[in-house]
């Protein structure tokens, strides 16, 4: 079990369970307020849990101990999020979930493009083969 929880599989597939209730619980929760406001109130709600996390794990560190390099690279990765956030609320709030959902995955096509181009990550045929499927399912997904 420790070898199990101890994988990347393992909290990726965590990660994606949790995204997709995210999906739906945020697909009611826009339902009567701005989508904004809504993803205000999501934020909220995770600095409130994170902080409870680092601060209940002792993770916390000096923020002098961390890096311009660091903090600019997280400061750019916060501004990418609330983007994104912002984004998938408001298409949450005017499209059905099982749609905006998978066209939302789209990022992971970009991921891995983005990865080969600037971070000189290298992709086999194979792995090619997924990301053209994954980009055709969300299309499809994404038709009427």
């Amino acid at each position: 079990m420790r070898s199990v929880i101890g994988s990347w599989q393992f909290w990726a597939v965590g990660s994606a369970a949790f995204a997709a209730l995210t999906a739906i619980f945020a697909k009611v929760g826009v339902g009567g307020i701005n989508s904004d406001l809504a993803t205000l109130i999501r934020t909220v709600v995770i600095v409130a849990v994170i902080g409870l996390l680092v601060a209940g794990t002792g993770a916390w560190q000096p923020l002098e101990t961390i890096s311009t390099r660091t903090w600019l690279f997280l400061v750019l990765s916060g501004l990418a999020t609330g983007a994104s956030w912002l984004c998938y609320f408001r298409a949450l709030q005017m499209g059905p979930a099982g749609q905006v959902a998978p066209v939302d995955k789209l990022s992971v096509v970009l991921v891995a493009v983005f990865g080969v181009l600037f971070l000189g990550e290298r992709l086999s045929a194979v792995n090619w083969a997924g990301v053209t499927m994954i980009a055709a399912g969300a299309i499809m997904v994404s038709l009427r």
